[in-house]
């Protein structure tokens, strides 16, 4: 798999990508404080670049399908380019119509290139190496997510924010330049095939799911680790005000990171003790035992260790069920499937946030915990119990056809 040039290709622009990605978003928090006062309208702002890129989730999904995933990520990539001039356009008018423009370009860039990529990995290597790449590859975003986070605080406070945008757009032409590289094959079919295949809509993948209940079921249980993500930031805040420390927040991300860094780098070799499904289901019992510890968030090393299992918890999950999605979806429809996901991950972030931050006022951050934690406890549960059969006939199936 090291040999193989796209797969370093597609480590190296998701690595630039993140960085240029994470330096663009705590360059918006740093222009809508100047320019927002009010956080209900920050919210609205963010919100509607996230609804532009649900809007075009189901042509995306077709178009990924119908055509060669590295133009499509080409185009997307350009388009992604772009809508940095629309940034610096607002900083220069101090302008928030313009910032709108860039974030609905952005989200919809974003709505195209993420199928397109999730499609890309299973036609760059084998099988067997799927699960590697992927959690390789959810590490390197982790690790662009930390140091473009620390690099942009960094910067804020030397540089200008126009400039801390020029290098987001660096970075986007970097990852431009790259995609032209790729080189992988794809399905070539031929005509009366291409035209039956144009015909079909992006509704068409909703019977592809019902009839693999273990894509469902996968599918369903990845919503867990998003009860937890969605207000992951407000839960953070929140600790911080409880301990009245300053310096737990720096503390959480960097235990979190890290853990989640080591369950993706040793996923690989836990997938050869247990079947991807055991995985799943262990994984989503500790996510809701994490939660279910931040009762005694006013402890700090508690809390640490509640973030320590989460990260490695899902660490091991989000690879795992991206290999069970790569692997058993046809890949005919990974565009569409890969965009209904997107879709459906977005929709349910903030319905969580939104929820989130209702319980907080409402009945506190450790009552929230116990409810959130209990919550996917049960529903980790009801899946376990209730898929006994189709785990052990899908786990047959595998090893007949290995």
């Amino acid at each position: 798999m090291w040999r193989n040039k796209n797969v370093w290709i597609l480590l190296t622009g998701e690595f630039i990508a993140g960085l240029g990605l994470w330096l663009g978003i705590i360059g918006n928090l740093e222009f809508m404080q100047e320019q927002i006062p009010s956080d209900f309208l920050k919210s609205l702002l963010l919100a509607a670049g996230l609804l532009a890129g649900i809007a075009v989730g189901p042509l995306a999904g077709r178009l990924t399908d119908q055509y060669s995933k590295r133009t499509v990520m080409l185009i997307s990539g350009f388009v992604r380019v772009i809508s940095v001039v629309f940034m610096l356009i607002a900083i220069q008018t101090s302008s928030v119509w313009w910032m709108l423009v860039f974030l609905v370009l952005l989200q919809i860039s974003a709505a195209f290139y993420f199928p397109a990529l999730q499609a890309a990995i299973p036609l760059v290597v084998d099988e067997k190496d799927l699960l590697q790449l992927n959690g390789v590859h959810m590490n390197v975003s982790t690790l662009s997510r930390i140091i473009g986070t620390a690099a942009a605080g960094i910067l804020l406070v030397v540089i200008p924010l126009n400039a801390v945008y020029l290098l987001s757009m660096a970075a986007y032409i970097v990852l431009f330049g790259l995609t032209w590289f790729l080189d992988f094959a794809e399905n070539k079919k031929d005509s009366s095939v291409k035209g039956s295949q144009q015909k079909q809509g992006f509704k068409d993948v909703f019977p592809i799911i019902v009839k693999l209940p273990i894509v469902m079921m996968t599918l369903i249980l990845t919503l867990i680790p998003l009860i937890f993500l969605g207000g992951f930031n407000l839960v953070v805040i929140n600790i911080s005000e409880l301990q009245d420390s300053s310096a737990i927040k720096g503390w959480i991300y960097t235990a979190e990171g890290l853990a989640f860094m080591s369950g993706a780098f040793l996923i690989k070799r836990i997938s050869y003790k247990f079947s991807p499904y055991k995985i799943l289901f262990a994984s989503s019992m500790l996510i809701g035992f994490s939660q279910l510890m931040l009762y005694f968030a006013n402890q700090p090393i508690l809390t640490i260790i509640s973030f320590l299992m989460f990260g490695f918890s899902v660490g091991c999950f989000f690879p795992t069920a991206a290999t069970i999605f790569q692997t058993r979806v046809p890949k005919d429809f990974h565009g569409r499937f890969f965009s209904f996901r997107n879709m459906m991950d977005r929709v349910f972030f903030q319905v969580v946030l939104l929820m989130t931050g209702f319980l907080l006022d409402a009945v506190g951050l450790q009552n929230m915990s116990v409810m959130f934690g209990a919550l996917s406890i049960v529903m980790t549960a009801i899946f376990f119990l209730g898929s006994r059969n189709l785990r052990a006939s899908a786990e047959t199936e595998q090893s007949i056809s290995s």
